[in-house]
């Protein structure tokens, strides 16, 4: 993955835990983490980030669902300890008709165990993610996010989906000042930790959850340039999560690099 991305102009990436749709992971190759920390810094590559599986729910309504999460969140942050300064993100969860505070609750005390059980914070920065609010996906507003972080009590961060928030009702193109402003005043902008980097296929507070190539979409060109040139941001690790082929990353990272004023 660190060889793919350096291939394509890349100085971060993501990368899913294991598959995105099911729950084994391989087994960790020592020789391979330890060649990778060694292209890593060799590269100047930035901070990996981890996405756990969409499997995950950690507000679901079966305490079995609720189980699986827990264990692979778990799992995925002790393998997480062989890189060193890494990111997590996970979608908080959907409260499948228990209510939007009953999900919060147990996301929280999910996330409290799991901390409990490395005895300390683990050393990988755990971030929960900006979602559209399609469904009853818990984390639809920057309060939502909030009240997990100040229930759960933990040093958790925010990973910022410019689709998500875009969808969820936050005016990017418009108004990008007031946005981080909301952002800074509910959650904090030193909590920010990461972006993932999305143009969508939807009209602003669509509710939906469906990204597309940048400057390809209703958020544009004009705003994503915005969005990676504003002081606030700029210095923050993005990811692309758009609908490409390499090649097409390739040529959205030359694009972007393009526009990044000095």
């Amino acid at each position: 993955m660190g060889q793919t991305a350096v291939s394509i102009g890349a100085n971060v990436f993501q990368f899913f835990t294991r598959n995105p749709r099911g729950g084994a992971a391989k087994a960790i190759d020592m020789a391979d983490v330890a060649a990778f920390n060694d292209f890593a810094a060799d590269n100047s590559i930035g901070p990996i980030l981890a996405h756990a599986p969409y499997t995950l729910n950690a507000a679901g309504a079966e305490g079995r669902v609720r189980e699986f999460a827990e264990m692979t969140m778990a799992d995925d942050l002790r393998r997480l300890e062989f890189t060193p300064g890494a990111l997590y993100n996970f979608h908080p969860g959907s409260h499948v008709g228990q209510g939007a505070e009953k999900g919060i609750d147990l996301i929280a005390d999910m996330l409290k165990r799991i901390f409990d059980s490395f005895g300390s914070s683990p050393s990988t920065q755990v971030l929960l993610e900006t979602m559209a609010g399609k469904g009853s996906e818990v984390g639809r507003t920057f309060e939502e996010l909030r009240a997990i972080m100040d229930r759960a009590n933990l040093p958790l961060g925010v990973c910022l989906d410019t689709c998500h928030v875009w969808d969820g009702g936050y005016d990017i193109v418009g108004d990008l000042d007031g946005v981080l402003k909301t952002f800074d005043c509910v959650i904090g902008l030193d909590n920010l930790k990461a972006i993932h980097l999305n143009d969508t296929m939807n009209v602003l507070s669509a509710h939906k959850d469906r990204h597309e190539k940048i400057g390809k979409g209703k958020i544009g060109l004009e705003a994503i340039d915005r969005i990676i040139n504003h002081p606030a941001l700029r210095d923050k690790p993005f990811y692309l999560e758009t609908p490409c082929d390499l090649q097409g990353y390739k040529e959205e990272i030359a694009l972007l690099k393009s526009l990044r004023k000095s």
